[in-house]
């Protein structure tokens, strides 16, 4: 697998890289955020697949979850980019200064059955850990926008005089009056929630990557389809109930001079209990099917993009 720490890619620790030079530290970040952009271009192979949710918008409780249809796999670029980026940067410090050490390194590696070395490597437990860190970064660049994006998603008179909202900056402008930045970020506490669950698909990334490259005689890029596209469907299994309440709580009326209705969820759980009251445990899956679907191909396509150009660019 391509994702060698010696070629400074996605998965720092497969076997393809072993006899290139160690990277210096000049080298260490940019090419995670510009092999992101790349990534997040391909990425845009998928929204098509996840529009088919919107028949799902047939009752006005239901229109919510067009807003997660927008919303389920990230297409922005500059939240791709930054998210890689910042991933890639996050696994360096770990594997430097964290799982440097021999003793934390074999109480990581011990459980998985993995043979301790005395080359440092980042286990998988590190590579989720480093999801999480990269979830929390760019939650702070992604809340307020996909706020603004679930707000204008859920208007749907036909005239469009009668919408609160003619724009995202009609929108933003007019929550920042009312609400100022807080209300921008609504709903920041469950987007770091949600994105904790990079977890897992960072730390499933990681595994298939290394099961794949022992196991196969797969190229790289073909390792980094599967293993992508596998990793993805392992994050939105894990985390789709939570994106579900997310959309809830950015939808939710903000109330106060904003004029848009009286809040309803001051709190997650209330939001999750609300669902619960009126679907069940369905109301977490509703809309899933379209989600599940366009993950696989439009990470396993990102991932592939991403690994090529970190492969690609100098050191």
């Amino acid at each position: 697998m391509s994702a060698s720490v010696n070629s400074v890619v996605v998965n720092p620790d497969s076997k393809s890289g072993r006899n290139q030079a160690q990277p210096t530290a000049a080298n260490k970040n940019y090419r995670g955020f510009v092999a992101g952009v790349f990534s997040g271009i391909a990425k845009l192979s998928g929204p098509y697949i996840s529009k088919s949710k919107q028949s799902f918008s047939v009752q006005s409780y239901s229109r919510t979850y067009l807003a997660i249809a927008f919303n389920c796999a990230n297409d922005d670029m500059a939240d791709h980019k930054h998210m890689l980026g910042s991933l890639t940067f996050y696994r360096r410090i770990l594997k430097d200064n964290v799982f440097s050490s021999p003793f934390l390194r074999g109480a990581a590696l011990r459980p998985t059955g993995m043979a301790v070395t005395t080359e440092p490597r980042l286990p998988a437990f590190g590579h989720g850990i480093a999801g999480i860190m990269a979830g929390w970064t760019v939650s702070f660049i992604a809340a307020p926008i996909e706020h603004i994006k679930a707000r204008l998603q859920i208007q749907y008179s036909v005239d469009k005089s009668k919408r609160l909202y003619s724009g995202p900056i009609d929108c933003c402008t007019k929550i920042l009056r009312a609400h100022g930045f807080h209300g921008i970020y609504h709903g920041l506490a469950a987007t770091l929630l949600f994105r904790s669950f990079f977890f897992f698909w960072w730390g499933s990334y990681d595994i298939l990557t290394k099961l794949l490259s022992n196991h196969t005689a797969l190229s790289a890029p073909a390792i980094n389809f599967w293993a992508g596209g596998l990793s993805a469907q392992v994050f939105w299994i894990t985390s789709y109930p939570s994106d579900v309440v997310k959309q809830r709580i950015m939808t939710d009326p903000l109330g106060g001079n904003l004029g848009d209705g009286n809040r309803r969820f001051f709190r997650w759980k209330d939001a999750a209990k609300e669902i619960w009251q009126r679907d069940g445990v369905r109301g977490y899956w509703r809309g899933f099917l379209p989600c599940f679907m366009r993950a696989f191909p439009a990470n396993a396509t990102a991932l592939v993009a991403f690994e090529a150009v970190m492969r690609a660019l100098p050191e």
